[in-house]
């Protein structure tokens, strides 16, 4: 364990079970790191992972944005490749673009496209997909209104999926931002994963919930 961990470790009880407001002030306590963490949240789920029905995916809008510049890759042509280029999204293509990607292009953070290019698109999935790239409808990355689908990534539109151990990993910001701003983000995740509650869950569905920086240790949350 490096000097900086041992430092954070210091500072984390590890037993109590911190109010939301104070796990993430006692976050300004951790030593300093040369880059901008993320701050991230860390949830486990009451769920059964073999029943597909719990599969436990949506998306929400941080009040705030995540504090890092999303890059974009829109799959889309005509009209609606034109307003995505006036919107400023990085990287817009159809064929062109599919091609390019299949030769290892993979300079973007995010995939938007209009309906007609998803069968062309499936090309794409072992690329994309193995990185949690692969647009869809549930998202909202897969739209014929390309203008609101690039506007929703612009405005803190994140998307959050259970792994295989009923886990969620989200961010929730940037350590400089302020502990307010860090804590209305983490209030409209924790509300947008609850109100995505399978039906048959009994009892609490978040079993366990921990706010943690990129290089920081974990801090509990009392839920």
């Amino acid at each position: 364990m490096s000097k900086r961990m041992k430092k954070a470790v210091e500072v984390v009880d590890a037993v109590k079970l911190y109010p939301l407001e104070e796990a993430v002030g006692t976050i300004e306590k951790f030593p300093k790191v040369k880059f901008d963490e993320t701050v991230e949240l860390h949830f486990h789920l009451n769920v059964d992972t073999k029943n597909t029905d719990q599969a436990i995916r949506g998306t929400v809008v941080l009040p705030h944005g995540t504090g890092k510049k999303v890059i974009l890759a829109v799959f889309c042509k005509g009209e609606q490749a034109a307003k995505a280029q006036e919107l400023g999204a990085e990287h817009v293509g159809a064929e062109d673009l599919i091609e390019k990607v299949s030769k290892g292009f993979m300079d973007f953070d995010c995939v938007i496209a209009t309906p007609d290019m998803m069968k062309d698109l499936s090309k794409l999935g072992r690329v994309l997909g193995p990185r949690g790239l692969m647009p869809s409808p549930k998202a909202g990355t897969v739209s014929m209104d390309i203008a609101k689908a690039i506007q929703d990534v612009r405005a803190g539109k994140i998307e959050f999926k259970m792994d295989k151990q009923a886990g969620i990993h989200v961010g929730i910001g940037k350590r400089s931002f302020a502990t307010n701003k860090l804590v209305d983000n983490a209030k409209q995740i924790i509300e947008a994963i609850n109100h995505v509650k399978p039906v048959a869950v009994k009892g609490n569905f978040i079993k366990s919930l921990s706010v943690t920086t990129t290089m920081g240790p974990g801090i509990k949350v009392a839920l």
